[in-house]
């Protein structure tokens, strides 16, 4: 009889493997790997929150501003363009890629309690900042107490 070692997360590494591979292609993304064609890209966006305003901090690396739109339409700020793909010079082949382009739509539902006339964009060095007010009835305020 033959001894061997046994691998206790042996079977779990090829499980998680398939998994991977299986949401890559779901997604797009095995398309975008090792050539130069489009996949499917979703910008990274922060939200943050201070008592006056909310603040949306998108990344879009290498992207001009005429590439993409940022549209306000009932309540919905709404961001989309298209990352173009870089096409190497003659001679030169992608070894591998994982910068993913393609075309994007990120849409984000506004509360109520903000001030969509005061809503301003900035672009500068790759991230789109769009500062949205918050109205006067949100922001919090102190209450007196009286004491009888």
């Amino acid at each position: 009889m033959e001894l061997v070692r046994w691998e206790a997360f042996d079977g779990l590494d090829k499980f998680h493997s398939r998994v991977n591979n299986l949401l890559n292609e779901s997604f797009g993304l095995s398309a975008a790997r090792g050539s130069a064609s489009e996949g499917r890209y979703h910008p990274a966006v922060d939200i943050l929150e201070s008592k006056d305003a909310y603040l949306l901090r998108a990344e879009l690396p290498g992207m001009k501003k005429e590439d993409f739109n940022l549209e306000l339409n009932d309540g919905t700020l709404t961001l989309s363009g298209e990352r173009k793909a870089e096409e190497p010079a003659d001679g030169v082949k992608y070894r591998s890629v994982e910068r993913v382009a393609g075309k994007f739509t990120r849409s984000f539902h506004l509360p109520r309690t903000v001030r969509q006339d005061g809503i301003k964009a900035t672009y500068r060095d790759g991230i789109l900042e769009i500062h949205v007010p918050k109205a006067e009835e949100a922001k919090p305020r102190q209450i007196e107490v009286s004491i009888h």
